[in-house]
């Protein structure tokens, strides 16, 4: 298994589970590789796609899983996957495509797996092209959708938190920016069991528990003892542009394909649902 982007939050883990499995685990990293011992790491940078080649024909996997960052940067994002799915399309082996709820702009609230993207962010632009290439590009693949990814204090949403209360961060946590929060262990074994499977088309892997960015920022804070009074509320609906508020994937489809359970922020947060 080669995972791309493995030096990253997701990376890590799908490779701890990877490795804990049995596959012979390999991964690229942009900066510096995790300190994984038992992955053989590559440097590569998918805005070059000689060098994505390269990493390929020498790691020759069976199966990549694409768990690469990038956010907005549609070199990375969206270029960079279709580079991917270029080489893996020759190389013959299974793709894994982990993508995000941001391809959706939130009019519809409620999407389905079968839903079609409509971004209104760039970000979610990049992720929409990136998925369309995939699908084309390898028609045996699969392409994983999710939404906020917490677990661990590791995660961008936690590590702000404890920023923001200690006053070494300034901003605001969104009231009306609502995601459904999945824990990263629990994202990390959909992707092992959906890359060991023959699973394709589109996967929903997120929480079942709704809630809005400042929601999640006060049950992180009362888990780690602190003051969540701390954390100061703002609009997603006042900065320019706003991209999209209410994104709610539906899991239905996918709890039918995959024995993992995934969880909902109230239960791995430690907090009671109200």
């Amino acid at each position: 298994m080669l995972v791309v982007g493995g030096s990253g939050f997701l990376g890590r883990e799908v490779l701890r589970r990877a490795v804990a499995a049995g596959w012979d685990a390999a991964a690229t990293y942009l900066t510096r590789p995790a300190d994984l011992p038992s992955v053989t790491w590559y440097r590569a940078d998918l805005r070059d796609p000689g060098r994505v080649a390269q990493v390929l024909d020498r790691a020759r996997p069976a199966a990549v899983i694409n768990a690469a960052g990038g956010h907005a940067d549609w070199a990375v994002t969206a270029d960079g996957a279709v580079q991917l799915a270029l080489a893996v399309a020759r190389a013959g082996c299974r793709l894994v495509h982990v993508s995000s709820d941001a391809v959706f702009s939130g009019a519809a609230v409620h999407y389905r797996e079968d839903a079609l993207p409509d971004p209104v962010s760039r970000y979610g632009a990049a992720k929409a092209a990136a998925e369309t290439a995939v699908r084309v590009g390898v028609p045996g693949a699969a392409v994983v959708r999710t939404s906020l990814i917490v677990g661990h204090g590791r995660s961008a949403h936690e590590r702000a938190v404890h920023a923001l209360v200690a006053g070494t961060r300034t901003g605001v946590l969104f009231t009306d920016d609502v995601r459904c929060p999945v824990h990263v262990d629990d994202l990390a074994s959909v992707l092992l069991e959906i890359t060991e499977s023959d699973g394709s088309g589109v996967f929903h892997a997120a929480g079942p528990d709704p809630m809005n960015r400042h929601e999640l920022g006060v049950l992180i804070a009362r888990r780690d003892g602190l003051d969540p009074a701390r954390l100061p509320p703002g609009l997603r609906s006042d900065v320019d542009p706003p991209g999209g508020l209410d994104i709610r994937l539906v899991t239905d489809a996918t709890r039918a394909r995959v024995r993992t359970r995934l969880r909902g922020a109230r239960e791995f947060l430690g907090a009671d649902a109200p």
